[in-house]
């Protein structure tokens, strides 16, 4: 492994550690009694998990695809922005580091919409965008439910975004792009009437995840990669699952879009930030931790195993959330914690099995 490729392995494992702190963050939360040696652990599961991992898993990705050094300060700083509350550091420095590595990912789609203007890297690039202005909100003392929708924005529509890109081999119609504009508007208007009206913008993201939801549903191309077998199957699967989950998310936010907490705002978010952008990352993890480490994965049916209990597991809470079902809810969340493990786990067992 070349030089480079250590920094990216270093950065990869700075996302998991945010991933696995995360995970133990939201079994705490939801009422487990387990001991935590961070006291500020519990409160730090939403950032951990959306600036910590996710933001630094994606900043590190297109640091690779650009291949410009400087990309890589995005990643570093989300990562090391998401551990600094849990290691005790003043209020407000991870918040900090938060924001300026999101502004590096900014600044990285700002030179890709430059050279690639398409609607694909504009879609990208806005999501990134409202990643920087959730973030600067987050700074400035709003709530976590005041500025999660931005973070969503971010995932929602950087996976759309890449996802559209791909649907260009199918040509897409200029119905097909105007339908996408629409739903992506009526998403982002959302994000923005929430500041002024939080019921009514939920609303109107949800309509707008559920438009969203409908379109990848009818035009990506991970239909057509049904049929190829093997993991161009297992990565279609994951995408077309999803899909399901984006639109309960985005059905639930139309019937209890008033939330800010409690189990149907539970529902709400782990449709969308589990269901949703796990089976995504199920998905393209046969594909980025290729290109991350310089290793190949081997492709084996045994990935199903993390996927299908996925699905399960988040059944079984998102149930409980809406029957008022502690129990459900309870072993629901624990057993989300333990897809995550089995996920790594099955990952690291298919690049060794390559080397």
């Amino acid at each position: 492994m070349t030089a480079l490729r250590w920094d990216r392995a270093s950065l990869l494992v700075l996302a998991v550690a945010t991933l696995l702190l995360a995970a133990w963050a939201g079994i705490v939360r939801m009422g487990w009694g387990w001991s935590v040696l961070f006291p500020a652990l519990p409160m730090s599961h939403g950032p951990l998990m959306v600036g910590g991992f996710l933001g630094t898993l994606i900043g590190l990705e297109r640091a690779v695809g650009v291949q410009k050094r400087w990309a890589y300060a995005g990643p570093l700083l989300t990562g090391v922005g998401g551990l600094l509350p849990i290691a005790g550091a003043p209020t407000g420095w991870g918040s900090l580091l938060m924001l300026l590595g999101s502004g590096v990912l900014v600044a990285v789609f700002a030179g890709i919409v430059y050279t690639v203007p398409a609607l694909y890297t504009a879609a990208i690039g806005l999501g990134a965008l409202l990643w920087l202005v959730g973030n600067g909100l987050w700074l400035a003392g709003w709530s976590i439910p005041q500025v999660v929708l931005w973070w969503a924005g971010f995932l929602v529509l950087t996976i759309a975004g890449e996802r559209l890109e791909l649907s260009r081999l199918l040509r897409l119609s200029r119905t097909a792009s105007l339908l996408f504009v629409a739903a992506t508007a009526l998403f982002v208007a959302g994000v923005l009437v929430s500041l002024a009206d939080y019921a009514a913008g939920v609303w109107l993201t949800g309509l707008g995840m559920a438009a969203l939801a409908g379109w990848l549903a009818r035009y990506d191309i991970a239909w057509r990669r049904l049929k190829a077998g093997g993991q161009a199957r297992f990565v279609a699967v994951c995408l077309l699952s999803g899909y399901v989950w984006l639109a309960v998310s985005g059905l639930l936010a139309l019937v209890y879009g008033g939330m800010t907490a409690g189990p149907f705002y539970d529902a709400i978010l782990h449709s969308l930030f589990l269901g949703f952008v796990f089976a995504m990352i199920f998905g393209h993890a046969p594909i980025v931790f290729p290109a991350v480490l310089g290793l190949p994965i081997r492709y084996s049916p045994w990935l199903y195993s993390h996927l299908i209990l996925l699905h399960l597991t988040l059944l079984l809470r998102v149930s409980g959330d809406l029957l008022l079902w502690m129990p459900g809810r309870q072993w629901g969340g624990l057993l989300n914690g333990v897809v995550v493990v089995i996920f790594l786990l099955n990952t690291l067992t298919s690049l060794r099995r390559e080397t």
